[in-house]
Order: structure tokens, then sequence, then C-alpha cells
């Protein structure tokens, strides 16, 4: 049975769980159009994903994936946040700002038991993970759902450890890809490598289905990764600028400007690597260093630079999530980018 079908969709086009950019209408709109959608829970506390996972069952009875973050919360380091807000003090004055006043924190969920507990009233057919899997208790949890489970590789090393412990289907998650790596193995960004030499490599070490991510925009891109032994695809960022998103207006004026032509993986807006364009932030600071606190302990001090600079119609401060290749970001509904995406398959 093909992995298209074990998912019971209608295309092997997978749209990517990107939190802070989108919620149930992007989700439904794509499973709409026959992909699967997604919806990111790292960002919502139990009464918001109840009310997303609500809103998705009351539209569309077709399969839905259900995202999470699995990461192991970090010990606060007041030495860490201290050296961070030093850093930012610069950019608060300038905004007039009182760097004092923010209290220090994350801003993303692990996945837990009570996450879990959400989902048994849902049941959804496909949960996925970031930074490898939860306990072993959690996913037993899930498994017993008769969830599909999925889960995110940026080398064949990860690849093989996510099989051995459980995933379904195992999402290979080239360098190319927006938003935060899924690297959990190692922190070593020189191990990280595109999605035409991960892909090949994730399908030959492992049985179980792979689906590619990261640089995939149009249907050649599709194609090309059909090509190289693909299940499916995970597509992002040519969903951004769908009206189904929530992407601010900031956001997808960078994505569809020349700035879009120039992204790098960061640290500094959550505390781990992850890919958008460059900013004024990244430029001033450097893109990835030491500066920034664990994730996602960066996340709090960066928030009211953020809100600030956007009131004025800047992106300065702005985490801009963006693949490498934003060529197919359009102001058209995400079933468009579905059936465009679809010709490659």
């Amino acid at each position: 049975m093909s992995l298209k079908q074990r998912l019971g969709i209608d295309l092997p086009i997978l749209q990517a769980p990107m939190a802070g950019a989108q919620g149930a209408d992007l989700a439904v709109a794509v499973c709409g159009a026959g992909g699967l959608g997604a919806l990111p829970c790292a960002m919502l506390g139990p009464e918001a994903m109840a009310r997303e996972l609500e809103s998705i069952r009351s539209r569309t009875r077709a399969p839905i994936n259900v995202n999470f973050f699995c990461h192991a919360p970090p010990e606060p380091d007041p030495a860490a946040e201290a050296r961070w807000r030093e850093a930012l003090a610069p950019y608060y004055a300038e905004l007039d700002l009182d760097i004092a006043s923010v209290p220090a924190g994350g801003g993303r969920r692990p996945f837990d038991h009570a996450a879990c507990d959400l989902l048994e009233a849902v049941r959804p057919e496909v949960v996925s993970f970031h930074f490898g899997l939860p306990a072993p208790e959690l996913l037993e949890r899930v498994k017993a759902l008769g969830a599909m489970v999925l889960s995110s590789a940026t080398t064949v090393e990860e690849a093989l450890w996510l099989e051995a412990r459980g995933a379904d289907a195992i999402i290979a998650q080239g360098l190319e890809a927006g938003g935060h790596r899924g690297m959990f193995l190692a922190e070593e960004i020189t191990t990280q490598v595109g999605t035409l030499a991960l892909l090949p490599q994730v399908k030959a070490a492992v049985e179980v289905p792979v689906i590619a991510a990261g640089g995939i925009g149009d249907a050649r891109g599709v194609a090309a990764a059909m090509a190289l032994g693909a299940d499916a695809v995970q597509v992002g960022t040519a969903f951004l600028c769908c009206p189904e998103a929530t992407s601010s207006r900031i956001h997808r004026q960078a994505l569809m400007s020349e700035a879009a032509r120039h992204t790098a993986l960061t640290n500094l807006y959550s505390g781990r690597p992850a890919r958008g364009i460059v900013t004024r932030l990244m430029r001033e600071l450097g893109p990835l260093g030491d500066v920034a606190p664990a994730f996602p302990l960066a996340t709090a001090a960066i928030a009211p630079l953020r809100a600030a600079a956007e009131a004025q119609g800047s992106g300065d401060f702005s985490p801009l999530w963006a693949g490498q290749n934003a060529s197919g970001c359009r102001e058209v509904p995400a079933a468009e980018v579905v059936e465009a995406l679809a010709a490659g398959c």
C-alpha cells in the first residue's frame, strides 16, 4: 500500500505545519484540495488547541496531521538571560521600551499528557513531531489512538533512530527548509545537508516511507523529489501568502520581494537554528552564535521588539521564516497551490 493510501489522501502532498503563521483555515483548505493539512500546536495552549481542532473537524472529515514539538525544556540560566538582554538593550532603548519589565520564559510547549488527552477526543489520523519523538509512554498513547506517527530527520542517523523507535514514516528535512531545523541527535550545523542529498540516503537506509521536505515550491520540485524516491512531499513556504494563512503583512511582503532570496539559519529568535529571511537583527548580531539563550527561552525578550517594530511597519526584529525557495509564494487560495504542486506527482 502506498503512503498516500495509508494516509487516506488523494495527493501525496503534505502541508508543513507552521506555528505562528497558520491555524485551522489553512489545514482545512489543503485537506479540501486532496492533500494532508496540518495544525501546528507548539504555540497553542490547551484551550486554543481544542478550539482549532474542533474547527477543523466541524469543516472536514478528511485526514488531518496534528503537529507537536518534543524538546526537553531547558533549565533557566540567569547568566545566559542577562547576556541576551545586554545584547538586546540598545534595540530596546531605540524603540523606547523597558527591557526590565519583560518576564523571562519560553513560548513553545513540548508534547505532554495534557495534549494527548485532547487528541483522544479528536483522534487525528496523523500525529507528527519535530525534534525527535516523545517519551515512550506518550508515543504509546498516540499509537493507541490509531494515528500514524511522522517525525523529521535531518540526517541518516536521525532517520534510523526514528525508525527504530516507532516512527511510521520519516520526513527528510533538507537544509533548504524554512523554519526550525528538526535536528535532535547533534547540534553541529555541518551535519545538515540539502534535500536532494539527504532524501536518497534516507530512502536507502530505512524501510518506512520517506517524505521529502525543503526547497520544494512548484511541480518541478515535486517531480524531482519523486524521481529520487520520495513517497510524498511536504511543502510549507509556498503556502505562506495564501489568504488562509495567518502570516503578517510584513512577512508576506518580504516573501514576495527580493529579500526572500537571502535566507539564513539563525538561533536569535528562539534559541534553536531555524531558517528565515535575513533581518537587521540577524545582520547586526550574527545569525548564529551563543548570544541567545537555549530554546525556547530567547523568544520572550524578542516579542516586545517585534511588536513595536511591526507597529512601525518594520520587520527588523521579526522571524520571517522562509525556505530557500520562496518562488512559489503567491496570493492565491491554498487549493490552487496544491493543484500546481500536484502537476509534478
